[in-house]
């Protein structure tokens, strides 16, 4: 059951930095390489707690969907989510906010379990953390760069700028 910690220092307000990170648009944005599109649920816009969002991407050549769901949110410290339906077992994704003087320290964790026993174990072992890690620093990196520029969303009919 891998867990996956990643952590950046964003020259941005906590609250930027958490609305960004809740956004269906920056997130579809920032997995652009896995054609990763909101179909049900929340698709647009900033998704709040008890809400789902259904998303369907292409992962290892395999199209694939995911439903997952906003657990716990905390304006603007911390949101949860965790997935309802989809390829893993289970997951559990948690993302802090905490101000500091150069803007805001962003902890992402990432906390999964793989199908199959054994099998998913081993898929873990050779590439399947090692390809979530990429995943999630990528999107992370992205945020960053977002908020950094000051933009809030990435679709400017919904607001962009600061």
């Amino acid at each position: 059951m891998p867990l996956i910690r990643t952590e950046f220092i964003i020259q941005a307000p906590v609250d930027r930095c958490f609305d960004l990170a809740r956004s269906i648009d920056i997130h579809a944005a920032s997995a652009s390489q896995t054609r990763e599109r909101a179909i049900a649920g929340r698709t647009t816009g900033l998704i709040e707690l008890g809400e789902t969002v259904t998303w369907e991407a292409v992962h290892f050549g395999i199209r694939q969907r995911l439903t997952a769901r906003i657990a716990e949110l905390e304006r603007p410290y911390y949101f949860v989510d965790e997935m309802v339906h989809g390829a893993f077992k289970r997951f559990r994704h948690t993302h802090e906010f905490v101000a500091v003087a150069e803007g805001t320290h962003m902890i992402d964790t990432f906390d999964y379990e793989s199908p199959f026993g054994l099998l998913g174990r081993i898929a873990d072992a050779l590439f399947l953390e090692k390809y979530m890690k990429r995943f999630l620093i990528r999107r992370n990196e992205y945020i960053k760069k977002m908020a950094e520029h000051g933009i809030l969303q990435e679709n400017p009919s919904s607001g962009e700028g600061s």
